[in-house]
């Protein structure tokens, strides 16, 4: 991998992680694209989410702090409550990367045939909560705040969206969203309840040496172009792409999903 590649690779995750439209699909995608061989090695996926994961930090570290400041008093707050919901929401996805990650990898691998099926897996996610939030009319109804079942849920949804193509953030959204709780909370949610799970896993690797140029076969200073094309895209799609997903409606991102599962399906038959 080249600079230029890890270049046009770390901006694909940076602008597509924070949208319902599944970062790690479009970056076998973009592999696929550039001429790049789809492999089983991580090492580049690892950097750049723990690039945007940094980069949601960045962008949200008032909220972060306000939450971290009302835990360390020791009292059960709102804010510890709400810090209690995103550690029940991450237990599901270590369970998984703990004890069933090679199992799931051996499985179903990664390819263009998986990604597209699973963005069109993801498109009728959205479809389905975007139908069930208008035909039930929730506008006009109270929504539940977050509450530790829907914390529970989105975890569980979490854990299934490892498969490649199927959006982590579309899936979450969408199950807060067929829970009843707010758009705009449970876009805010399913940012935060991922920190922990990529710094974890990137510190593994960096304890395991996964991201040497003789492990990972790609050289330092791609990984670093990657991570800091990563980091600055995230910056600016965090800051405005969580407005967008608070007021855009869903089924075009469903759509989008759509088409871009049936191009992927489509160029692998090929």
């Amino acid at each position: 991998m080249d600079w230029l590649q890890a270049l046009i690779l770390g901006m694909i995750q940076g602008l597509t992680e924070f949208l319902p439209v599944s970062s790690s699909g479009h970056l076998i995608i973009g592999k696929e694209l550039i001429g790049l061989e789809v492999t089983d090695n991580i090492a580049f996926e690892t950097v750049v989410h723990c690039a945007t994961v940094l980069s949601t930090i960045t962008i949200l570290r008032k909220e972060i702090v306000a939450l971290f400041l009302k835990l360390f008093k020791l009292q059960w707050n709102p804010e510890t409550q709400y810090i209690g919901m995103i550690l029940l929401s991450m237990i599901p996805v270590m369970i998984v990367g703990l004890f069933f990650k090679n199992t799931v990898e051996q499985l179903f691998g990664e390819g263009l045939t998986l990604v597209g099926s699973m963005l069109i897996v993801t498109a009728i996610l959205l479809t389905f909560s975007s139908l069930n939030f208008k035909f039930l009319n929730f506008k006009s109804l109270n929504f539940k705040p977050m509450g530790w079942g829907s914390a529970f849920l989105m975890g569980v949804a979490q854990a299934i969206a490892v498969l490649p193509g199927l959006s982590r953030s579309g899936a979450t959204i969408a199950t807060g969203l067929l829970a009843g709780v707010k758009k705009e909370e449970v876009a805010k949610f399913s940012f935060l309840m991922v920190l922990i799970p990529i710094l974890g896993e990137t510190a593994l690797g960096a304890m395991k040496g996964d991201f040497s140029a003789a492990v990972s076969g790609i050289p330092a200073s791609s990984l670093a172009i990657g991570f800091f094309a990563a980091y600055l895209t995230g910056c600016f799609a965090c800051k405005f792409m969580i407005e967008l997903v608070k007021r855009t409606n869903l089924l075009w991102f469903a759509l989008y999903c759509s088409i871009a599962g049936i191009i992927a399906l489509i160029y692998a038959l090929w």
